[in-house]
């Protein structure tokens, strides 16, 4: 008899994740190499609250990393937001352990107050992230997003109308070099908590998700209930195609726009008005994004309405001022070109 379908669901997932990792990093072979030294293992890491999705994704990975000779370590963040939450992280290194990971570590770090708690949270967690896979030298970390959270992101970017990009909500694969992996982005919320009760894992559900100081948790807790409610079941699969259709088209457009920016700069590097006009609304808007960005504007607080701004300077040019973006940084017009600098 085989794994409930929950478990073998899950299982699936991180295995298809970790193939798709084998094939990433097999070396070319190459008949000079002039050495007989084995690779050593991959390094996979499990980044772990221990809530329901982040413990099935770690017993997921337990079971089928060492098939394929990869090496599993687990990582836990302490925001240090609650009380006691030192000796929750030490519970999780506990059960991460005890599932056969290693090496195990809980970071602990400062929550800033940077874009809101719920990004700065965010930021401090993927940074004790990041160090921790430089430090052990991981091929990869896996996040236990699942298609509800996908759900939430989308309409989280609906809400804040930051345009398509927005609304392609978690990519499967992103950061630096690919390293961070979410196998669970097309399985439910109910899936992973399931595998989790047949196989007596036990779970810490954070009191943050159901606080409705935090925006996510009312969108989770109210707003996706309604909708589905006034529009029927069938919300979360939805807005998760969404999000794949929307990613589909935004790179498409990216790529465009990354083609297109060669091609409308002058000898000294500089944008030109009458060409950046010439080209299709999203196509120059993106330019514009990627320069406000290059010039030291923090894309998390770069919105739709500072580069429509900015896109005013080139379609509705009445000889307005400069345009004030984040960062302290300056777009203006001046003659003929659009110069985008620190102010």
């Amino acid at each position: 008899m085989g794994p409930h379908p929950a478990v073998a669901a899950i299982r699936l997932a991180v295995r298809r994740v970790l193939h798709d990792l084998l094939n990433d990093h097999t070396p070319d072979a190459s008949p000079d190499a002039g050495t007989d030294e084995p690779t050593p293992p991959l390094l996979v890491l499990v980044a772990c609250s221990g809530g329901a999705d982040s413990m099935a994704l770690a017993s997921a990975l337990a079971f089928e990393a060492p098939k394929l000779g990869i090496r599993a370590g687990g990582v836990t963040v302490d925001h240090g937001l609650q009380p006691g939450s030192d000796l929750r992280a030490e519970e999780v290194v506990l059960r991460l352990r005890g599932l056969g990971l290693d090496p195990v570590e809980s970071a602990a770090v400062t929550v800033g107050r940077d874009g809101g708690p719920e990004a700065a949270a965010r930021d401090a967690r993927y940074a004790a992230l990041d160090a921790a896979a430089e430090r052990h030298g991981a091929a990869a970390i896996l996040l236990g997003h699942t298609r509800d959270d996908q759900a939430e992101t989308v309409l989280l970017g609906l809400a804040r109308g930051s345009g398509i990009r927005s609304l392609s909500g978690m990519a499967a694969v992103s950061g630096a070099g690919g390293r961070y992996r979410r196998p669970f982005l097309e399985l439910d919320r109910q899936t992973a908590r399931k595998a989790c009760m047949v196989q007596s894992l036990p779970v810490w559900d954070d009191p943050h998700n159901a606080d409705p100081a935090y925006t996510r948790s009312r969108l989770r807790h109210e707003g996706l209930p309604a909708l589905e409610k006034a529009l029927g079941k069938g919300v979360v699969e939805a807005l998760a195609r969404t999000a794949q259709l929307s990613r589909d088209d935004a790179d498409a457009l990216d790529a465009w726009a990354s083609q297109a920016e060669a091609t409308v700069r002058d000898a000294a590097g500089l944008l030109e008005c009458a060409k950046l006009y010439a080209l299709p609304p999203a196509v120059r808007r993106r330019i514009l994004r990627r320069a406000a960005i290059e010039a030291g504007a923090p894309a998390g607080s770069l919105f739709a309405r500072h580069i429509e701004e900015v896109d005013r300077l080139i379609t509705g040019w009445r000889g307005q001022g400069a345009i004030n973006l984040p960062g302290k940084v300056v777009a203006q017009r001046q003659g003929g070109r659009l110069v985008i600098r620190q102010g």
